[in-house]
């Protein structure tokens, strides 16, 4: 929770900062590059994220690194957290950075589970259809999760909508359970 709390405080820094240089989409991807880039191999990820290697010689590298090849908002950024202490937040900072750039945007996460890959034709008409119901742009991210059995498991922000077998098998359960 406590992360949580202190990485949208960055984002929301980040993302205001960002965005008085028009430059939130940028931000992001160079946030998320460099994310990418510090987790990919275990011995970056390890020194990066190391509580006992110098900041001063992490800033530098970091710096030496990335500093020609990103935004100057996400190198700070991610220098500010070395300086801090705190680069184990990088990547619920980025998470919340996303959230903030959906919601500016003006539109809403839809994710979209389902026991088999979906047609894109059906995953347009469902997405359709709901934008029209709950009158709302999304941004869509869909996967496959065979534990569903069947049907379609959505979620909304912070609303959800389970259309699964695995969800109705579930829901007689605990019907059968009470009784």
């Amino acid at each position: 929770m406590a992360e949580e709390t202190i990485s949208r405080r960055y984002a929301t820094a980040i993302f205001s900062l960002a965005r008085e240089r028009d430059a939130i989409e940028e931000v992001g991807r160079d946030l998320g590059a460099m994310l990418d880039a510090i987790t990919a191999d275990e011995t970056v990820r390890r020194f990066f994220y190391a509580p006992v290697v110098d900041r001063k010689e992490k800033a530098r590298i970091i710096s030496e690194t990335f500093g020609r090849s990103v935004h100057e908002i996400a190198l700070h950024s991610v220098l500010l957290l070395i300086r801090k202490r705190r680069e184990r937040y990088l990547r619920e900072i980025l998470a919340q950075y996303r959230a903030l750039e959906i919601e500016a945007s003006g539109r809403e996460p839809l994710e979209i589970v389902s026991a088999r890959e979906l047609a894109r034709a059906d995953v347009d008409a469902l997405v359709d259809r709901l934008s029209r119901l709950y009158n709302k742009r999304f941004v869509v991210t869909q996967r496959v999760d065979p534990k569903l059995i069947g049907g379609i498991r959505l979620t909304m922000g912070d609303r959800r909508i389970d259309g699964s077998i695995a969800g109705r098998l579930d829901e007689l359960a605990r019907t059968l359970s009470q009784n």
